[in-house]
C-alpha cells in the first residue's frame, strides 16, 4: 500500500496535469481553485458530463470502456448526458480516474506520455494495466504509488 507524505499528498492536490484538459481543469483547477472543500462541493453537487467527455478524450478510450472502470452502465451514461449531471458516487469515482489522469500528466510530462503509460501492462503492477485499478480507491492508490516511484526515481 502506498505511503505519502504530506508534500506527496499536497503534490496530488496540486498536480500540473490539470491544466492540459481544459474543461477539467476549469472546474476541477485546485490552483484555480485552491479549497480541497470547494472540490469536495462541486464531486457532491455531480460533476457535469464534459468532464467525462474530456477524460474520455484525455485517455482516448471508447465511452463503454470509461463506464466500465466508473461502474457506470451505458444507459445511465445515456442518462446522466441528457442530464448533464452525474450523482455525487458517481462523480466521486469520475475524480478518482481524473486526478489519476492528471497526475500521470504532470509526472510523465505529456498527455500522450500519460496515455501510453495508463494503457499498458506495467511491470510495477504485476504486469497489469494501470487503467484496470482505477475501478477501485484500493487499485488507484495503487498506480499512484507507482507514478510517485517514478516521479522520485525510485525503482523496484
Amino acid at each position: 500500500m502506498a505511503s505519502y507524505t504530506k508534500s506527496s499528498l499536497e503534490e496530488l492536490k496540486t498536480t500540473d496535469g490539470l491544466h492540459r484538459l481544459p474543461s477539467i481543469g476549469k472546474i476541477l483547477d485546485p490552483k484555480k481553485n485552491p479549497s480541497v472543500n470547494k472540490l469536495r462541493t462541486s464531486v457532491q453537487n455531480g460533476l457535469p458530463y464534459s468532464v467525462f467527455e474530456e477524460v474520455q478524450k484525455g485517455i482516448d478510450l471508447p465511452q463503454s470502456q470509461l463506464a466500465d472502470i466508473l461502474g457506470i452502465p451505458a444507459r445511465t451514461i445515456t442518462r446522466r448526458k441528457e442530464q448533464n449531471r452525474f450523482t455525487s458516487i458517481e462523480s466521486d469515482r469520475l475524480y478518482r480516474v481524473v486526478r489519476i489522469l492528471a497526475f500521470t500528466i504532470d509526472t510523465l510530462g505529456s498527455v500522450e506520455k500519460a496515455r501510453t503509460w495508463l494503457k499498458n501492462p506495467n511491470r510495477g503492477l504485476g504486469g497489469e494495466i494501470p487503467l484496470t485499478y482505477l475501478d477501485t480507491d484500493i487499485g488507484s492508490r495503487q498506480v499512484e504509488d507507482v507514478l510517485l516511484r517514478i516521479r522520485y526515481g525510485i525503482y523496484g
